[in-house]
C-alpha cells in the first residue's frame, strides 16, 4: 500500500520552475531517501508534502499530491491536521526556549489538551520513542538548550512524534551532527521505521544506503531514477545517476 502518491507534479516560485514533472510512490512503513546535489529541488519537494511551501508568496503548483487516498491540496483538506499527521525534523536542531518536557508537550497543548497526567506518559513514550527518555529523565525541567546538538535533534523528533504523526520528513537531520550522534539518528530512524512512513533528504550516500529501502535521484528539479536502494546503489540504470552516486559530480 502507497502512503503518499505524487502526480505530474510541477513547482513554481515566481517564474522559477524548481520541480518538473515529479511522479512518484512513497510506500507505507518505509525509509524513503531523497538524494541529489543542492539546489536540486529535494527539500522544495520535502515541503511540497506538509504544505511549508505555502508560507511563500510566490509558491504555486501543478499536479497533485496524494496522502492516504486525499488530495492535500484539495481546498476542502485541513492544513492544521496535515501538520499533525506529517512531522518535520529540520537539518539544524531547532528545539523551543524551554524545558525539555514543554516541547515535547507543545504540539499536544496547542491542540488543546491539558490532561496533565496524559501529557506526562505521552512526553515520557516520546522521549523513549526518541531514544532520549534514559539521558533526560531526571532533567525534564532543565532547558533544552542545555543538551547537546544531538540530543536536541532527538528531542525535535520525540516532539514530532507525541503529535502521533503517520509521515516523518527529515530534511537532511544529521549535518550538523558528530558521527556519534549520527549513528544514534540512523538507528532511531530503523526504529520509526515500524510505526511511520519516512522520507529522509541526505547529501550522504552512504546513509541513504544504511537507513533507506528506497531511493530517489534528483537533478536539476527532476527526479531522473527511482529504485530499491540497493538496486539504485548497485546497478543505476541512468548514466547520470551512475555518474553522482560514484562522485564525479555533485
Amino acid at each position: 500500500m502507497n502512503r503518499i502518491e505524487v502526480k505530474d507534479l510541477n513547482v513554481y516560485f515566481g517564474d522559477a520552475h524548481i520541480l518538473k514533472n515529479i511522479n512518484t510512490e512513497i510506500p507505507k512503513n518505509t525509509v524513503t531517501a531523497l538524494i541529489g546535489p543542492s539546489g536540486c529541488g529535494k527539500s522544495t519537494f520535502l515541503r511540497t508534502i506538509n504544505r511549508m511551501n505555502d508560507l511563500i508568496p510566490s509558491f504555486r503548483k501543478e499536479g497533485d499530491i496524494i496522502l492516504d487516498e486525499e488530495d492535500i491540496y484539495s481546498p476542502k483538506y485541513d492544513v492544521a491536521s496535515l501538520r499533525k499527521k506529517v512531522g518535520m525534523v529540520f537539518q539544524k536542531p531547532n528545539p523551543f526556549p524551554k524545558s525539555i518536557f514543554e516541547n515535547v508537550a507543545y504540539g499536544l497543548k496547542v491542540h488543546g489538551i491539558d490532561d496533565k497526567d496524559f501529557l506526562h506518559q505521552q512526553v515520557e513514550e516520546s522521549l523513549k520513542a526518541a531514544a532520549l527518555w534514559g539521558e533526560v529523565e531526571d532533567k525534564l525541567d532543565n532547558s533544552a538548550m542545555s543538551l547537546s546538538g544531538g540530543q536536541q535533534q532527538r528531542l525535535c523528533i520525540a516532539r514530532t512524534i507525541a503529535n502521533n504523526p503517520e509521515v516523518i520528513l527529515m530534511d537532511e537531520p544529521c549535518s550538523a551532527l558528530d558521527p556519534i550522534s549520527t549513528t544514534k539518528i540512523e538507528d532511531l530512524i530503523h526504529k520509526l521505521k515500524n510505526d511511520y512512513t519516512i522520507i529522509i533528504v541526505t547529501h550522504n550516500m552512504q546513509q541513504a544506503t544504511r537507513v533507506s529501502k528506497y531511493t530517489s535521484f534528483f537533478l536539476n528539479g527532476e527526479i531522473i531514477e527511482s529504485n530499491l536502494t540497493d538496486k539504485l546503489f548497485i546497478e543505476p540504470k541512468v548514466k547520470k545517476t551512475e555518474e553522482y552516486i560514484t562522485g564525479r559530480f555533485g
